[in-house]
């Protein structure tokens, strides 16, 4: 089993994508890439604590690669808007891939080189702003963010 992280806004939305995916075995919601320990909901939202919302994904690479992951990805979130997916804006809300090893770093890189190339075929209106960093600590949210929407019958935070 391997793991990816992404942050791609409400990370409701995110993890109900990814929980349909033949491969993946686990989706935790959370957050990363902050200076602020063990944060909670309330602080990310303050746009303080440096925290993005995202998804921690543990994925058999046999049944579905990363490149694959990077797919979805890329295809169901705006990565051309600073700090906002709809109308969720802040920090917590940006664009990011956390790699966890050199393999992932350069598979990322590659194919943000490729959504790039997309640019000059009018593709996207504005450059992609996705960052791609080393994964940090990455703090579980609160029980009650898992699974939210599946919990309430929904498939998407409705943006």
């Amino acid at each position: 089993m391997e793991k990816a992280t992404f942050a791609a806004g409400c990370f409701w939305g995110v993890q109900a994508l990814f929980d349909k995916i033949d491969g993946v075995s686990s989706t935790t919601v959370g957050y990363i890439g902050g200076q602020t320990d063990n944060p909670t909901y309330e602080e990310v939202c303050t746009d303080q604590t440096g925290h993005a919302e995202a998804i921690e994904i543990i994925f058999d690479p046999n049944k579905v690669s990363y490149e694959e992951l990077l797919e979805v990805f890329w295809t169901n979130h705006n990565p051309t808007t600073l700090n906002q997916q709809g109308v969720d804006v802040g920090t917590q809300y940006r664009s990011a891939i956390f790699y966890h090893n050199k393999e992932q770093a350069k598979t990322a890189k590659k194919a943000k080189e490729a959504k790039e190339a997309l640019d000059n075929s009018d593709r996207y209106q504005k450059p992609i702003v996705t960052e791609i960093t080393a994964a940090t600590t990455f703090y579980p949210a609160e029980k009650y963010h898992q699974k939210y929407l599946e919990k309430r019958g929904q498939s998407s935070c409705g943006i």
